[in-house]
């Protein structure tokens, strides 16, 4: 297994490997890698016969106040977990060659952008892609495996690569949970004891908000869901929406398809999950 610091050379090595007729399949990350990010990798290995993992920790998708610095890093712990999934190559530029002295050029997907967590976190979104067009540009993968806890980054990536005319097909992965439900993620870490027990509330209340049926009001599934989880004292809702699964669009009622989106804060530490209505 490979493991590069330099863009130049990433490029060359995806270079020969398309080159020679081999498919590329690249699954982004930012480290600190658990389950959820080995089954990315489980199923990237099925698509491709070369397989990058990247590992770069994106200052330009946090805003000011956020956790850039304190983000979790275990490079070491990295490496074990892409030698043990079966990984080709470890991409992790340095933020410096990333993002140069100079650096003004940034890309914008509009309309997906707003609302949900773009609302909460201004300029967030035009960091995820403008970081994710840089790393196709640099690995040129034939594929790209995301997961879809961080619903709207997907579909706002799935948007950028139609609308650019990208030559990349992005696979979306379902979430991977823990035993008591919650959604696997780095900033999990953060939880201490009390706060990882409070942070149950919100599978359980999407657990319950599945149960909808097809025309039921939103409003009230929405209702249902925030009432859940404000009987947690430790948890603060940040949005709770039901969406169009393809425009992220607010509906009015549930139909096959719609996504129920939300964001909470657990003490200090801002959890997002989503959840189908398939019926």
């Amino acid at each position: 297994m490979k493991i590069i610091e330099d863009i130049s050379e990433m490029q060359s090595l995806a270079g020969s490997a398309r080159g020679a007729g081999t498919a590329i399949t690249l699954v982004p990350t930012m480290g600190f890698l658990h389950a959820g990010h080995e089954e990315l990798l489980r199923v990237a290995r099925g698509k491709a016969g070369f397989l990058i993992l990247s590992i770069f920790v994106n200052p330009a998708q946090f805003g000011p106040n956020e956790d850039y610095k304190t983000y979790p890093r275990d490079m070491d712990a990295d490496i074990k977990v892409a030698l043990s999934s079966g990984v080709d190559c470890v991409f992790a530029p340095r933020p410096e060659e990333m993002y140069p002295d100079g650096f003004q050029t940034y890309t914008q997907v509009e309309r997906l952008s707003m609302g949900l967590c773009g609302e909460a976190r201004p300029g967030h979104f035009k960091g995820v892609a403008t970081v994710v067009l840089k790393l196709f540009n640099i690995v040129m993968p034939h594929v790209a495996v995301f997961g879809k806890k961080d619903y709207q980054q997907f579909v706002l990536i799935r948007r950028m690569v139609r609308d650019l005319n990208l030559d990349v097909e992005v696979v979306g992965v379902e979430t991977v949970r823990e035993s008591d439900g919650l959604a696997m993620s780095s900033r999990n870490s953060y939880l201490d004891a009390d706060e990882r027990k409070a942070a149950v509330c919100i599978p359980r209340a999407l657990d319950e908000a599945r149960s909808a049926l097809s025309g039921e009001d939103a409003q009230a599934v929405i209702r249902m869901v925030k009432k859940n989880i404000e009987n947690e004292p430790l948890a603060v809702i940040e949005y709770i929406k039901v969406c169009d699964k393809d425009t992220l669009q607010a509906l009015d009622r549930i139909e096959a398809g719609a996504m129920l989106l939300l964001a909470v804060r657990i003490g200090k530490t801002r959890l997002i999950d989503n959840c189908l209505f398939t019926g």
